[in-house]
């Protein structure tokens, strides 16, 4: 088996994707602001430092399982698939962005697919079919989130990269 192998599946790893899962599920069931159809928080936060750790396979499982985990333990409405699928794609797109490099575009393209894309569209989609309610006035309204939630991703990403490169050596050894 080479290092490479090992390091994908080493207990080190296994433990450090266990606690960003956990820290997941508390900065979003617990320290997030929530309503019915806009949630404003945090739990980015430790999807990012798993992609960028990781990447995009090890940060879409976080984000998958901290979804469905908190569901089950901390339920906020019915559990609904759609969110995971969008939550695993949250993760995905991180990784796929800032793996290897968190410079500016990099960080920028990441946040406009999720926010733009992910969140916006198909999370309104689920949020319209788990509701049933309008999807156009429905998408009106999650817009400001999704602003909002751009700057703060857009503030945030850089400091989180900066934290995870200073720690990362300790975090993969």
């Amino acid at each position: 088996m080479s290092n490479s192998s090992k390091a994908k599946f080493s207990t080190r790893m296994l433990t450090t994707l266990a606690l960003l899962t956990a820290i997941e599920i508390v900065l979003s069931r617990f320290l997030s602001i929530s309503m019915w159809n806009i949630k404003i928080g945090f739990s980015f936060v430790p999807v990012v430092a798993a992609a960028i750790l990781y990447g995009p396979l090890a940060a879409g499982i976080v984000g998958a399982l901290a979804d469905f985990v908190g569901a089950l333990l901390f339920p906020i409405g019915a559990y609904f698939p759609g969110f995971t699928l969008t939550a695993f794609l949250t993760g995905l797109v991180y990784g796929l962005f800032l793996y290897r490099n968190q410079g500016w575009p990099q960080i920028i393209a990441a946040v406009a697919v999720n926010q733009f894309v992910l969140s916006l569209f198909l999370n309104t989609l689920w949020i319209s079919v788990l509701y049933n309610s309008p999807y156009v006035p429905l998408l009106a309204t999650r817009i400001i989130q999704c602003v909002v939630l751009s700057v703060v991703q857009l503030l945030c990403i850089p400091a989180i990269a900066k934290v995870v490169a200073r720690f990362r050596g300790s975090i993969q050894s």
